[in-house]
């Protein structure tokens, strides 16, 4: 196993591990692209009277809600990259390691919890 496999406190992801994260991972690509799909049939089925009706706002959440899925797929699809490089569960920051526990719940994270947080601090 490769060394930077391996969460904060020092334990290597095992390939145990590793599998229900890429499953986590797959299931959210699958979520993903479906959601993309709905919308993408929602948008075309819609007449040019509906259009005219329908209220800006919703035309701006629907076009948000497919920039948020597309922009998940891509963070999905990026860690399945890693997985398959080798390199999963290292911070792009701070090159440490990130925690078993973050990437359960968030398994496209890219960001050990404090450099996430420092992150968002600076928006």
């Amino acid at each position: 196993m490769k060394d930077h496999l391996v969460d904060e406190r020092g334990t290597a992801l095992s390939s145990d591990d590793l599998a229900p994260l890429r499953e986590l991972l797959h299931e959210q690509r699958l979520f993903r692209e479906e959601q993309l799909r709905q919308l993408a049939v929602a948008a075309a089925t819609r007449t040019d009277a509906l259009r005219a009706r329908q209220a800006a706002s919703q035309l701006e959440i629907s076009v948000k809600l497919a920039a948020s899925a597309r922009m998940v797929l891509a963070d999905v699809d990026a860690a399945l990259a890693r997985m398959d490089q080798g390199c999963y569960g290292t911070c792009h920051l701070c090159r440490g390691p990130i925690a078993r526990e973050r990437l359960t719940v968030v398994p496209q994270a890219r960001y050990c919890a404090r450099c996430q947080q420092v992150r968002e601090a600076g928006r």
